[in-house]
């Protein structure tokens, strides 16, 4: 007996022993899961929220884009203050600043030595200023990061599309990377390659954006001289960031921070990302707080409203993406005052919506923690440390949080964060509630990341569940938010109005009633011209009585995004038979932006116009108008 009782005891000894080592395998961290973060995209990531200041010469001529044939002493702001610039930023709740400091003009806004022109040859400061410099500054007093926009694109330069331009690319390169102090990010605009003055050549000149820039070894310029940048780039190899195949301010609901490090990329995948991707390329979006990206006096009344900016806000930073908003530096050198009280009331609805999170003040306790151990305990998701996370076991890849409230409790918005450097993981969650003693379903999603914010009716609830439904590997959430935020409508896009009735309008000689569309006021409704293979395609308007004209107003189709013109002439005629050009030109970043487009001529009386479509996007085969406006003198 006392053999068998010995062995028994041994033997109970190991169990135990195989168990506390169990125990304590468990109780360790979890391995990574897919691919994860560099330490730049983390501090990148952690920024969430950073402007864009479009300012060139473009804002002296009123374009979007510049052709690199105007004349730099146009470039006279008379109160630049890039201390307001960096103040309004701050104010704004902004990390960041990313300066154009060169867009497709060749315009520089730095004396730069490979240039004429630049900011050197300009009446400002009698053209011994230098904006970067200024910027870099400011952004030093008010604590935030400078990154840098670098057109590809140079429409002035008479080398560009020749092999000799990308010594020229990269010498201002490292001007802008070695003379004004550390650069969060630098920024590589898509357009690439078209028409321009090309120093006097005023030619169309093609590229292969792939292969031209050998973006290879531009970005290993980048890392030897900013090796703590990050690289945005939507018309090259692969950045450390990625575009989301839209301006207007929002990525999927699914976002993943994965693509393949190779290939091509579709909307799709720009947009949602990639789950099965084997490279971490987050997401950013980048959108105006105007309909342009330069500033147009006639846009002061269309900064877009609190509940338009709530809504970007949710759709960006709210959706694991970080969100990059422009601001248009006006002609006097500053953030128009329209724009700056958009961006503080925005700053002051967030910070006044996310300052009580009520999670922090309920009991929590969840379905499996890893080990059992308290390093990774539920409430470590309600500790606002961001380095600590619940997590569950290895192989359980469902399980729920729990929060009670001890008594009901007003709430509307619920956030999550996954511990990313770990890895992105949740597929799928859903967040209930007890309401009126019941569980209630408030919200469902499927990716969190970086970080999630779902919104849903205002609902008194005493216990909150966050269950994830599916992850794949065991999730890591590192916060979560219960937030009673106030109530805000939906944004919706203000509609043009004409300055002129349209009742006595027809259009002229085009044979299909539907054509109506176009002169409607409708911006909802549409119509397609056929022909748009063969160019120039014109569409007239009688306008029932001679009018005092000083330009007009073309809005794209708004619903399918097809024919979009992209290049035009404007005619005005007193009798539909002889013809005076009043204006020529694109329709810039048309496709990313399909806004209203408003162009200026000098006055002239006409009873006729004529928009000539010389060029859409996409190769489409027709022509494609929601709406045609005259603006009136």
């Amino acid at each position: 007996m006392k053999r068998y009782f010995l062995v028994g005891i041994v033997w109970a000894t190991l169990l135990s022993g195989s168990m506390v080592l169990v125990c304590c395998a468990q109780q360790g961290a979890p391995g990574p899961f897919g691919p994860i973060p560099s330490e730049n995209q983390l501090r990148w990531q952690e920024m969430e929220y950073y402007a864009f200041l479009h300012f060139s010469i473009n804002t002296f001529t009123d374009q979007e884009w510049g052709s690199g044939g105007e004349d730099a002493g146009l470039f006279n702001p008379d109160s630049l203050d890039c201390r307001q610039w960096a103040r309004v930023c701050k104010e704004a709740g902004m990390k960041g600043i990313i300066l154009t400091a060169k867009h497709h003009s060749g315009f520089c806004l730095w004396p730069s030595k490979y240039t004429e022109y630049s900011v050197k040859n300009c009446p400002w400061k009698n053209g011994k200023g230098d904006i970067v410099r200024d910027l870099a500054d400011a952004c030093r007093v008010y604590g935030l990061k400078l990154g840098i926009y670098l057109s590809p694109w140079d429409r002035n330069s008479a080398v560009y599309g020749k092999p000799e331009y990308i010594t020229y690319f990269r010498n201002q390169l490292r001007e802008l990377l070695s003379n004004y102090g550390d650069i969060f990010e630098v920024w590589f605009d898509g357009a690439n390659g078209g028409s321009g003055y090309y120093g006097g050549a005023k030619e169309t000149r093609t590229i292969d954006r792939r292969t031209y820039y050998d973006w290879k070894n531009t970005y290993k310029l980048i890392r030897q001289l900013q090796p703590k940048a990050v690289i945005w780039n939507d018309g090259g190899d692969r950045g450390d960031l990625r575009w989301v195949g839209t301006e207007a301010g929002n990525v999927g609901e699914t976002n993943w921070s994965l693509l393949n490090d190779t290939g091509d990329v579709s909307y799709d995948m720009l947009h949602y990302g990639l789950e099965t991707g084997n490279a971490w390329v987050p997401a950013e979006v980048n959108t105006s707080i105007r309909p342009g990206w330069f500033y147009h006096s006639y846009e002061d009344p269309k900064v877009k409203t609190l509940p338009q900016l709530l809504d970007i806000y949710y759709s960006s930073a709210g959706r694991n993406g970080t969100l990059l908003l422009n601001f248009p530096i006006d002609r006097h050198g500053l953030i128009h005052p329209n724009d700056v009280r958009a961006a503080q009331e925005l700053a002051k609805t967030v910070r006044e919506s996310f300052a009580v999170n009520l999670a922090r003040q309920a009991k929590v306790t969840a379905t499996n923690v890893r080990g059992r151990s308290e390093a990774f305990s539920a409430g470590k998701a309600t500790d606002g440390k961001k380095d600590s996370y619940w997590t569950t076991d290895d192989g359980v890849d469902t399980a729920s949080m729990d929060l009670d409230f001890g008594r009901p409790t007003l709430l509307n918005c619920f956030m999550a964060q996954e511990y990313i450097r770990l890895g992105q993981r949740v597929q799928g969650f859903r967040v209930d509630a007890v309401v009126d003693g019941a569980w209630r379903e408030l919200a469902r999603a499927t990716t969190i990341g970086y970080r999630r914010i779902l919104r849903f009716p205002l609902v008194k609830a005493t216990r909150l569940r966050l269950i994830i439904l599916k992850s794949g590997a065991s999730p890591l959430v590192s916060e979560i938010g219960v937030y009673n935020v106030p109530l805000v409508k939906s944004g919706t896009v203000r509609q043009e109005q004409s300055d002129v009735p349209h009742g006595r309008w027809k259009i002229v000689d085009v044979g299909d009633g539907k054509a109506a569309a176009v002169i409607d006021g409708d911006p909802h409704t549409a119509w397609h011209q056929p022909g748009g293979k063969q160019m120039p395609v014109d569409i007239v308007i009688d306008l029932g009585r001679e009018l005092n004209l000083g330009g007009f107003r073309y809005l794209p189709d708004q619903e399918r995004h097809a024919g979009v013109i992209t290049k035009y002439e404007f005619f005005v005629s007193q009798d539909g038979a002889e013809w005076k050009k009043a204006d020529e030109g694109e329709f810039s970043n048309i496709d990313n932006n399909p806004l209203w487009q408003v162009r200026k001529c000098p006055p002239v009386k006409g009873r006729y116009i004529r928009l000539r479509a010389l060029g859409n996007t996409r190769g489409d085969s027709d022509v494609g108008y929601a709406e045609l406006d005259v603006i009136t003198r």
